[in-house]
């Protein structure tokens, strides 16, 4: 069987020179896939735009219509971390159908892996921290909506809290949340998701592995989704600029491995998407997050 990865070109557009959000990473992470024996592991699929209405299940009509419209106020940009262009909108909506056809393939073969997605700030009415539209949740209401599904556990494992994502589904008897996160970390303000883990600064490969282990398999048998949503944020790592954790690149592998393994053995279906991870060193970066696609490979 071949691994579905799921990557558009138009994942990585033009931006400032010195921004912090590394926006070529997810052309990086294509070439360092490609250079690699998993590139012949794997079923290429090009994504779709999301359209409005799959955004409009999770986002309300005043915050697509500026977002979609460019009349975001400065504020709300600033929030955002982005100005806002027309070519911000389309890699966004690419961004977004990567992660739903995701979850479409996952669902047709067991495992299926984005190439970018994890866009877990973004509210019902507003972007934040560089997440404009929650791919999670719009993917997540797409699934439920069209039945293919009855209940979803998202395991969302940034270094951030899905803030967005809980409370988009804090009323939402089908979905799941659970975030393992740094405790002193973005955002702030923290929500309420049904499990959350908050971590010290500090925390290594031993201990966050423990705590995982610990919370992973009960939420399958309690809860037993139909399909899980994974966020493989890297922002995890002990070099990362925005982390202030300390997992390793082996212990990236270790917790990928872990969490789709666990799953597969449970025969419940994973979508995958990369999540955080920000380091200014393009190719450590991309070698990160290509650990969650190499450690899915080892589970064909």
């Amino acid at each position: 069987m071949l691994l579905p990865l799921i990557h558009h070109s138009g994942y990585t557009i033009e931006m400032p020179p010195r921004h912090p959000f590394p926006m070529a990473k997810f052309r990086v992470l294509r070439e360092t896939l490609a250079a690699e024996k998993l590139e012949h592991l794997a079923e290429w699929i090009t994504p779709q735009p999301a359209s409005e209405a799959s955004l409009a299940r999770v986002h309300t009509a005043d915050y697509l219509h500026a977002f979609l419209g460019g009349t975001l106020n400065e504020s709300a940009q600033r929030r955002s971390g982005f100005r806002w262009s027309e070519s911000l909108v389309a890699r966004t909506l690419l961004e977004v159908g990567g992660t739903q056809a995701s979850v479409e393939a996952a669902l047709d073969t067991g495992l299926a892996c984005n190439t970018a997605g994890g866009t877990h700030h973004a509210h019902a009415d507003a972007a934040s921290g560089y997440c404009l539209i929650n791919d999670l949740a719009v993917a997540a209401a797409h699934a439920l909506d069209r039945r293919w599904v009855k209940r979803i556990l998202i395991v969302d494992l940034d270094v951030h809290q899905g803030d967005g994502t809980a409370r988009l589904f804090r009323n939402d008897q089908r979905v799941f949340t659970f975030s393992m996160h740094g405790a002193e970390n973005f955002p702030a303000r923290k929500q309420h998701s049904d499990l959350d883990i908050a971590l010290p600064r500090g925390t290594g490969n031993l201990d966050y592995l423990a705590r995982l282990r610990a919370s992973l398999p009960p939420l399958l048998v309690q809860f037993a989704p139909d399909l899980v949503l994974y966020d493989a944020g890297v922002d995890v790592h002990a070099d990362d600029r925005l982390g202030h954790l300390a997992l390793c690149d082996d212990g990236l592998f270790a917790r990928d491995h872990y969490v789709l393994g666990t799953c597969r053995d449970a025969h419940i279906p994973v979508a995958a998407v990369i999540g955080g991870g920000y380091d200014r060193d393009l190719e450590a970066l991309a070698n990160r997050h290509a650990q969650l696609h190499r450690a899915a490979s080892t589970l064909l």
